[in-house]
């Protein structure tokens, strides 16, 4: 590591080792006996083992995923395992309480930890060595660790011989072999880089050095554990290839599909909102959804301008793509509503609402779309809505009842014609409506809104559009009106009027 990262791994290490000594005191009045029963319990009972030797991890109780995850490392010594789990849920910290209580309990002994960079693989084996240095638990129950010799940032080994060495992605991982004893356990920690998902022969270079260089370092007669801990951050990446190939890839959310937190003593709804809300439709799916978005596959940009007013336009639509989903959080669909007018050619796309929402709020915003009509005095109103056969259901059961109960409220009922036309397949219906208009500059989306939430939404799923993108509401309901409105227009440009017949003989 050069000079620059030296002081900043020593800044971390003292910091950790500070906190790691004051979070762990020991009874100095336990009698051997009760030493020795205590062990025993903990060891026997590994999450409340993991509750007293790292209380300064340990600082929520587990959910039922950890659990379940730790009981499937802790149960099988031959075990290959992917957790994407998203951002704060403990992927790593979990795994390293996994990890040490293999080797302090004799069942492991040759530990690797690999990353994208040397610098990183340090960085993360930086809690083991300051835990082994400085846990008083870990230190009273099970001796000193810290050896005389060998005892450096990217390798050290304990009294008792267990080994750790860090690899940074592409290192020769020989010299790896303990004594007689090959690596049986592998680490494979933040090993994907954006810059790499970018170069698919990049990827696939990665994938060959873990499967022809550090796999390989195992022996065959032994236990091998491969942990890989990564978010799905691209479509085709390290992890998603590597899942192919583990016994278990458990894929753990911010949010669960009820849209509920999935790790409520941690994470509240509240702490959740506050940090979606901070980052992009994009960013979200990314790093808290495992999903991935694919920018600029088909829409590199939009372009935004000034929209003529709505009165002026010679049609105007407004279309609705309803989800029968009724939560407002998760990773569920989202519900979109589009108001479009058309003016010489250009689409302009003046209004959205796009979001996760109740059936409830949908309904009001059903309205909202109509008074919007109202204010910009557009005479004759038009509100189209998506319902093919699976959607008739939730249109004919759940939707019409709601707005006719909205209804008494507002004192008229919402004009709605239902869509029923037979669509194709969601992404090359919208790349072949939209693509060709948003290329040539005839899609516009309206620049006063730009900022406004529900067009920031409409804008990362346009950019997103991929024939993988799970989530494409807005620019579907866009589609819907185009397609729409084009085939008004295409009807009356091509309709002729006849007069009377003529009563001339020829």
């Amino acid at each position: 590591m050069g000079l620059r990262s030296d002081k900043t791994y020593y800044a971390q290490w003292q910091e950790f080792r500070d906190n790691t000594l004051k979070a762990t005191p020991i009874d100095l009045y336990e009698t051997a006996h009760q030493k020795s029963a205590r062990i025993a319990h903990l060891e026997a009972h590994p999450e409340q083992w993991f509750k007293y030797y790292f209380p300064n991890f340990y600082t929520s109780e587990p959910a039922p995923f950890h659990i379940k995850a730790t009981k499937r490392v802790l149960s099988n010594l031959e075990w290959f395992e992917v957790r994407s789990w998203a951002r704060e849920l403990s992927k790593s910290a979990r795994t390293m309480m996994e990890v040490l209580y293999l080797a302090m309990t004799g069942k492991k002994k040759n530990i690797i930890m690999t990353s994208s960079t040397y610098d990183n693989a340090c960085r993360l084996l930086l809690p083991y060595k300051s835990i082994l240095e400085a846990n008083n638990r870990i230190i009273n129950d099970y001796g000193e660790q810290q050896s005389l010799g060998n005892w450096e940032a990217g390798e050290f080994v304990t009294r008792k011989g267990v080994s750790f060495r860090a690899l940074g992605k592409g290192q020769s991982p020989r010299g790896t072999r303990k004594d007689e004893v090959r690596p049986d356990v592998l680490l494979i920690d933040d090993f994907d880089t954006d810059e790499e998902c970018r170069n698919i022969e990049r990827i696939k270079a990665s994938l060959k050095w873990l499967e022809e260089a550090l796999i390989p370092t195992r022996s065959i007669s032994g236990h091998l554990l491969i942990m890989v801990c990564g978010n799905i951050i691209a479509k085709f990446c390290c992890v998603t290839e590597l899942a192919k190939k583990a016994d278990y890839h458990d894929v753990v959310n911010i949010r669960d599909k009820n849209g509920k937190s999935t790790w409520e003593a941690k994470n509240s709804e509240a702490a959740i909102d506050r940090v979606l809300n901070t980052i992009s439709f994009n960013s979200a799916q990314k790093e808290y959804f495992n999903n991935p978005v694919s920018e600029g596959d088909v829409f590199k940009k939009l372009t935004y301008g000034k929209c003529p007013p709505l009165s002026f336009c010679d049609d105007v639509i407004v279309y609705v793509d309803g989800s029968p989903s009724n939560k407002e959080k998760g990773n569920a669909s989202t519900k979109a509503i589009a108001i479009i007018g058309y003016r010489n050619q250009n689409f302009y796309i003046y209004k959205m609402w796009v979001d996760q929402m109740s059936n409830s709020k949908f309904v009001d915003c059903l309205y909202e779309s109509h008074n919007y009509l109202t204010r910009n005095k557009v005479d004759t109103k038009r509100i189209h809505i998506e319902n093919n056969s699976l959607q008739d259901p939730f249109y004919e059961q759940v939707i019409l009842p709601l707005i006719y109960a909205r209804a008494l409220d507002h004192g008229f009922t919402l004009p709605i014609t239902p869509d029923t036309r037979k669509k194709p397949e969601k992404f090359y219906r919208i790349e072949g409506t939209l693509e060709p208009l948003n290329r040539l500059g005839k899609l516009i989306f309206n620049i006063d809104q730009k900022e406004e939430p529900n067009m920031v939404r409409t804008n990362d799923q346009m950019i997103s559009v991929s024939p993988t993108t799970k989530i494409m509401d807005a620019p579907d309901a866009i589609e819907g009106g185009v397609w729409i409105i084009k085939n008004r227009v295409t009807k009356k440009n091509t309709s002729y009027s006849y007069g009377a017949r003529s009563s001339r003989k020829y």
